[in-house]
């Protein structure tokens, strides 16, 4: 009975001192694997960020130097060609010559085709009165194309008549700078008249009559004074470089159309103003586009601008 007792004691013993289980959540796991994941996303992010900087930072820069070519000697042959080929007068030796001369301007080929272009019967003489370059532009490494436009004195017995035409020839320079026509006078067209208009500069209602008139003043006194001013005396109206002393003997007469516009605490002033010139006794229409600013109770002309 004894042995039994303590049998049953030894077991009692066994069953208090059962081991304990852990169960691992499984949410656990899902939620740490979530948090790797962010971290990894935030850290592909910020690399990402920092690789985009530096991709958009770095740009390759070329530096394009464009060569400067020396065209007046072309200009110069061109010119005194023109002043031979547009110029004869009613006479054989006078054509004759013309032909001659004009051996030391075109190739073989041109001169052949120049042989009939002023016959001897021809019943019109001709003087160059001027002769424009417009165009000089490289046709290849050796050649250049050249507009020009003359204008002739045509004379047929008592008549006389100005004619203006425009062409372009092309000029071969050789390695010596020696040089040849190498396309005949072909007709052509120069710049004319462009249809655009720039955009009206107007009021915008953001200056009242009464800064107007006080503007309108103390432009009437500067433009009184400018044609003649010193550096110095500008000074006092104008920021140092806005605008250069002229030296010129105009006297002033209005302010044209004066235009004011207010941008935060400047005034932009567009206007036009008549000087009368005494030398050529003309009037003088100049054209301004200001920046006018106060400091205290005196306006200044800060900047002039296109």
């Amino acid at each position: 009975m004894k042995f039994r007792k303590n049998q049953n004691k030894e077991i009692k013993v066994l069953k208090g001192n059962k081991p304990r289980v852990y169960k691992v959540n499984p949410r656990k796991k899902i939620v740490i694997g979530l948090w790797v994941l962010l971290a990894l996303s935030f850290s592909f992010a910020i690399y990402k960020n920092f690789t985009a900087i530096d991709t958009h930072t770095i740009h390759e820069t070329k530096i394009i130097e464009k060569e400067y070519v020396d065209t007046h000697k072309v200009e110069n042959f061109v010119e005194n060609f023109a002043k031979i080929y547009y110029a004869w007068e009613l006479d054989d030796n006078s054509i004759d010559n013309r032909m001659e001369k004009l051996k030391g301007y075109l190739t073989d080929e041109l001169q052949a085709l120049n042989v009939d272009t002023v016959r001897k019967d021809i019943p019109v003489s001709s003087s160059l009165r001027d002769i424009q370059i417009w165009v000089v532009e490289p046709a290849d490494d050796n050649s250049f194309d050249v507009t020009y436009s003359v204008d002739q004195l045509i004379t047929e017995g008592e008549n006389k008549k100005p004619v203006q035409s425009a062409y372009e020839v092309t000029i071969y320079v050789s390695e010596d700078g020696n040089m040849v026509l190498i396309k005949n006078p072909t007709i052509t067209s120069i710049p004319a008249k462009s249809n655009y208009k720039p955009a009206l500069i107007e009021n915008d209602g953001t200056v009242d009559s009464i800064m107007m008139n006080e503007i309108n003043e103390f432009l009437t006194t500067f433009f009184k004074l400018y044609p003649t001013s010193t550096m110095s005396e500008l000074s006092y109206y104008v920021n140092e470089g806005v605008l250069k002393p002229i030296g010129k003997d105009y006297i002033f007469q209005e302010l044209v159309n004066p235009i004011y516009n207010r941008k935060e605490n400047q005034i932009t002033v567009s206007l036009a103003v008549k000087y009368l010139d005494q030398q050529t006794k003309a009037t003088q229409v100049s054209q301004f586009n200001l920046t006018l600013e106060k400091n205290d109770s005196n306006w200044k002309i800060v900047r002039s601008y296109q």
